[in-house]
C-alpha cells in the first residue's frame, strides 16, 4: 500500500492550507464537544513532551514580549526559533516544496502530529502550510534541525483546528528537520 498520498494529505491538512490560516471569514467560534472528544481522544503517549520547556516557560514568555532566554531568536512577525543544528547550504525560498520530519505540540504539551511517528518524512509546498511554517523554513539549510514557537497569528488562528485538537487561539511548538529542497 502506497502511503505517500496519504502522509502528504496529512501533513497539508494538518499544517494547513495557507489560504484558510489568513482567512478572516471563518468563524471565530470553537466546538466545545470537538476540542473535548480531541482531548479524551490523547493518550499518554501522545502527551509526551517534545521539548525541554514547559507551559509557563512559553507563557511568561509570552507575557514578557521577547522573553525567552538567548537561545530563542525572534523575527520581525513574532516568529520565535531556536536553532538545534545548523548546516551550510541552500535555504528554500516560499514557493518550493521540501520534505522534512517534524513533530507538533501544543504549549501544554499534548502532542498533535509527528512525521517521526509515522516513520515517514512529508512533501509539501511550503506556500500552502501556515505562515509559521512558510517563514521559518526559510530560514532553514538542508540538514538543519529548528525549533519554532509560532504564536497563533502565524498559525490556526483564533479559528484553530479542532479536528486535530488545536484550539482556537493557540500558539503552536515544532521540532523540525529539513531534509530536501525539491520533490
Amino acid at each position: 500500500m502506497n502511503l505517500k498520498p496519504f502522509v502528504y494529505t496529512a501533513a497539508v491538512s494538518l499544517l494547513g492550507l495557507a489560504a484558510a490560516c489568513s482567512s478572516s471569514d471563518k468563524s471565530k467560534t470553537t466546538d466545545s464537544e470537538t476540542l473535548t472528544v480531541a482531548a479524551e481522544e490523547v493518550t499518554p503517549q501522545d502527551s509526551v513532551q517534545l521539548f525541554p520547556y514547559s507551559a509557563e516557560f512559553f507563557q511568561n514568555a509570552e507575557r514578557k514580549g521577547n522573553g525567552m532566554d538567548s537561545t530563542w531568536a525572534e523575527t520581525k512577525t513574532g516568529l520565535k526559533y531556536a536553532i538545534i543544528e545548523q548546516k551550510e547550504g541552500p535555504k528554500p525560498s516560499a514557493t518550493d516544496a521540501v520534505t522534512v520530519h517534524y513533530a507538533g505540540q501544543l504549549t501544554n504539551g499534548m502532542k498533535f502530529d509527528s512525521s517521526y511517528d509515522r516513520h515517514e518524512p512529508a512533501t509539501f509546498p511550503l506556500n500552502q502550510v501556515i505562515k509559521g511554517w512558510t517563514e521559518g523554513l526559510q530560514l532553514m539549510s538542508v540538514g538543519s534541525i529548528y525549533e519554532f514557537y509560532i504564536p497563533s497569528e502565524l498559525g490556526y488562528g483564533e479559528q484553530g483546528m479542532p479536528p486535530a485538537g488545536i484550539p482556537g487561539g493557540a500558539p503552536l511548538m515544532f521540532r523540525v528537520e529539513l531534509l530536501k529542497i525539491g520533490e
